[in-house]
């Protein structure tokens, strides 16, 4: 008797051939609309992801530094997701496999990894770069201080304007007091 392997027919191979190749190659796609992604400190940052596989995927997400690497959350797409301590409170998951960051600090600026690996034990990484920015208050202080010092001058200058409308008015009063006869005599007329 002959094994079941050799009774079918070559064509068939082939194609069982090319099923199981088909099978066992990766089949997940991970599409990432920004790569690099730029956020204030306390702003967040969205982590978009757009996941094809088959199956249920197993979804973890790890940051990389030059200091340290830590995983920020793991779980199975479509259940609850694990989130590690040092992100709880800060990292949402949602169910197409993103990840959203909050109350970003400077320490987070580095590499962000997914991957994804189907039930089958394929697996797929992808990266993204944060860069966390700090708000610069000094800026914001010296435009101010700019502000108050033009609004000053103009207050300065408003009442220099007024000073000296005032004392133009007295002088142009006092000259045509000084310019008048003071005993004005006018004899009158008979009709």
């Amino acid at each position: 008797m002959r094994p079941a392997w050799i009774r079918l027919s070559q064509n068939t191979q082939i194609l069982y051939l090319l099923f199981c190749l088909c099978h066992y190659t990766q089949a997940i796609t991970i599409l990432v609309p920004r790569s690099t992604i730029t956020a204030p400190v306390q702003g967040s940052a969205l982590f978009s992801v757009d996941i094809t596989c088959t199956g249920t995927p197993a979804i973890r997400w790890m940051f990389s530094s030059v200091s340290r690497q830590q995983s920020i959350a793991a779980w199975m797409l479509g259940g609850s997701a694990n989130i590690t301590q040092m992100y709880e409170g800060r990292a949402q998951t949602h169910p197409n496999g993103s990840l959203t960051i909050t109350d970003l600090r400077l320490q987070d600026s580095g590499y962000y990894t997914i991957t994804v690996t189907e039930p089958s034990g394929n697996s797929k990484d992808m990266c993204m770069v944060l860069s966390v920015t700090e708000v610069l208050y000094e800026d914001i202080q010296y435009f101010i201080v700019f502000i108050i010092v033009l609004g000053t001058l103009a207050a300065l200058l408003m009442l220099c304007m007024w000073l000296l409308n005032k004392l133009h008015n007295f002088i142009k009063a006092w000259r045509q007091q000084r310019c008048l006869p003071e005993h004005n005599e006018t004899e009158l007329q008979p009709l």
